[in-house]
């Protein structure tokens, strides 16, 4: 009897094993000609890739100006030469990003907050924070920096810094903390009141709906356009070469002073376009990525 019982389970058992799967030849066939078909079309990119270059590789050395150019632009000699002393300066230029980049965002966030405030009794802060910035916007940067480096220094105001640096990066921080202080005020206008009313339904003040509901809100959405600024605050921080402060680009400059030759300005340039390539491909990375779970019905 044990026996005969014990049989039916088994039986069941293995009638309840999956079975295994054998993707069908249509299958097969369509995956392999989607293979051949990537193959091809990177073989294709790869050729034209080659042409091309090969084409414009000769139209530059068959210009008739081009031993010339070759000769002040692109000398080995003084690459070799402003390599080191170029990466030596850059390591100010980066300093100047990271403390920069940093008060930019706390600047900009208060600028924006300050915009975004309501009642008739906050119209004094809004006014200053609206006519900050578009102040700020307006003026050229490098009218900024020359007259925050070369004009603060001339008032001779005790205790005032005349550090070259210092003034430079705030100079910077001025001016774009007015472009990111826009981009968190595009964030915060961008969330729903009915977010802040769910959070004021719960209990929340104003001020706690601001930072636990909307601000998270804003920043999360307002990331890529705010990491363009930060490739933009990198570059131009080579600026403060105007006031003597020896970066990468003052490094370069006093190389070409003393050989007039223009080598050591595409290696400065080079260099920062080395470190700015692999910020905008993150930049890229990211909107990406937030475009494709927007598509998804994800959280933005």
């Amino acid at each position: 009897m044990t026996l005969n019982k014990a049989e039916p389970a088994e039986n069941s058992g293995e009638q309840d094993a999956p079975d295994t799967y054998v993707p069908s030849q249509r299958r097969l066939d369509r995956e392999r000609y989607q293979r051949a078909r990537a193959r091809r079309a990177t073989a294709i990119g790869a050729l034209s890739t080659l042409v091309t270059g090969a084409v414009l590789y000769l139209v530059v050395v068959n210009a008739p100006g081009w031993p010339r150019t070759k000769e002040t632009f692109f000398d080995g000699e003084y690459a070799r030469e402003a390599f080191p002393k170029v990466l030596e300066g850059l390591w100010l230029n980066v300093r100047l990003l990271l403390f920069c980049g940093a008060a930019v965002l706390v600047l900009g966030m208060l600028i924006a907050v300050a915009r975004t405030l309501r009642g008739p009794v906050f119209f004094p802060l809004r006014f200053l924070a609206a006519a900050y910035t578009d102040f700020f916007r307006g003026l050229p940067l490098i009218i900024n920096l020359m007259i925050v480096v070369l004009g603060v220094p001339a008032l001779r105001l005790q205790g005032m810094t005349v550090d070259p640096v210092l003034l430079g990066g705030t100079a910077l921080t001025l001016t774009y903390s007015a472009y990111v202080a826009e981009v968190f005020r595009a964030g915060i206008e961008s969330v729903h009141p009915s977010q802040r009313a769910a959070a004021r339904s719960l209990g929340l003040s104003n001020r706690q709906a601001l930072r636990h509901v909307v601000l998270p809100q804003a920043v999360r959405r307002q990331v890529p356009p705010l990491l363009n600024d930060l490739v933009s605050l990198q570059k131009d921080t080579g600026l403060v070469s105007i006031g003597g402060a020896v970066d990468a680009v003052r490094a370069a400059d006093i190389i070409v002073g003393r050989s007039l030759n223009y080598t050591p300005y595409i290696v400065a340039g080079l260099v920062f376009v080395a470190l700015t390539i692999p910020m905008t491909r993150f930049t890229d990375w990211v909107t990406a990525r937030m475009d494709r779970r927007r598509a998804q019905g994800g959280t933005t």
